[in-house]
């Protein structure tokens, strides 16, 4: 049997970089090689695209993250750089190899082409997980696993994220949206907008960043201004949501037309809240799987969860995030449509409990991926 050539797209531009390599590192390690060849392509910080001479090995994030701050001083390896094409040519991928090529003025040696299959983005943020770089595989007519260009930059977008599940009536957190122009013009009157509509505490966050970047936890009225500046240093769009005290359940979807929900988690940790040093810290963070809630209870964050992927008109994969208030009310806080995908992420771990195993939830989500396609 042919094996299909699967593209691992990871790295990319966004502050979530690190990361995305600990979930492609996973991928990598899981991908059946009898069912599949991987190529490794990698999106350097600066945009530069690249076929990795060997897929990265470091799976655990908050490794990865250590890793990175010690190689950030060393210079940049030059490298094959990667190209699309369009089908229905026969090579959806050139490489080009500039350095046999340093005195052309047009680097035009093409030292290979591939064609693959299918591409399985592990891109999380911007430039990755918000529509981009499904435009991008749209464009060049290739299968690409998850969500499409819509569903990719509404989930990324957590003001549009809100607005359309407000739309479809799902129980969400109060929220306003805050442009960065209009602070900046009128400051005090932003400020006593957000406390006569949100109050303390709140949070405020960058319309459309992942992995807590930029978030802020803003407890009197007095720290409003520095964490708006904060999230207007990342975005031209502000999210202020009230603080919610209960309980944090994540809920894997997976599918295309028939989208299923997996067995909930719960996240816990020492901390305040769920920042970026608690998720990536090492011994910080505990993730229950199941999740000790009513059966009352685990069915409606399932069906909530099914109803939030349908709402964006998800594909493919997802992870659904919620709040558990102490008196039993849930509340659907945001959809990650590209979630981690580390061995010990909440999102294989949630299948893990339901009965699909990582290497099958890979082959599965590779299927959906070319059937949706």
């Amino acid at each position: 049997m042919k094996r299909l050539r699967v593209g691992v797209l990871y790295g990319g531009r966004s502050g979530e970089h690190e990361v995305s390599l600990a979930s492609a590192a996973s991928v990598f390690a899981h991908l059946d090689r009898t069912r599949y060849e991987p190529v490794p392509i990698r999106i350097e910080k600066d945009g530069r695209w690249a076929l990795a001479d060997k897929p990265p090995a470091v799976m655990v994030a908050g490794e990865v993250i250590e890793q990175a701050r010690i190689e950030a001083s060393r210079p940049l390896r030059e490298g094959r750089e990667v190209h699309f094409v369009a089908r229905p040519s026969d090579e959806t991928i050139l490489s080009i190899d500039r350095l046999q090529n340093r005195d052309a003025e047009v680097p035009a040696a093409v030292v290979t082409g591939l064609s693959l299959d299918v591409i399985f983005p592990m891109l999380h943020g911007p430039y990755g997980e918000d529509g981009t770089m499904q435009g991008l595989l749209e464009l060049a007519n290739i299968p690409y696993v998850g969500a499409g260009v819509l569903a990719s930059a509404v989930g990324m977008d957590k003001v549009a994220m809100k607005d359309m599940f407000r739309a479809h009536g799902l129980p969400i957190v109060d929220y306003v949206a805050v442009k960065r122009h209009e602070w900046r013009r009128e400051p005090a009157a932003v400020e006593r907008a957000v406390a006569e509509a949100i109050g303390f505490p709140c949070f405020t966050k960058p319309a459309n960043l992942g992995s807590s970047v930029g978030i802020s936890k803003v407890k009197a009225a007095e720290d409003l201004p520095a964490a708006l500046a904060l999230a207007a240093s990342h975005d031209r769009r502000i999210l202020v949501e009230r603080a919610v005290q209960g309980r944090e359940v994540e809920v894997a979807v997976l599918g295309n037309d028939a989208p299923i929900a997996s067995v909930p988690g719960e996240v816990c940790y020492a901390g305040e809240w769920y920042d970026y040093e608690t998720k990536y810290g090492a011994g910080q963070t505990t993730f229950k799987v199941p999740a000790g809630l009513p059966p009352e209870t685990t069915d409606l964050v399932r069906a909530l969860a099914v109803k939030a992927f349908q709402a964006i008109d998800g594909a493919g994969m997802a992870r659904v995030d919620f709040f558990v208030e102490h008196d039993g009310r849930v509340l659907v806080n945001e959809i990650n449509t590209i979630p981690g995908f580390t061995a010990t992420s909440a999102y294989p771990r949630l299948w893990e409990a339901s009965g699909i195993p990582y290497p099958e939830l890979i082959s599965r989500l590779i299927a959906l991926a070319l059937e949706r396609r």
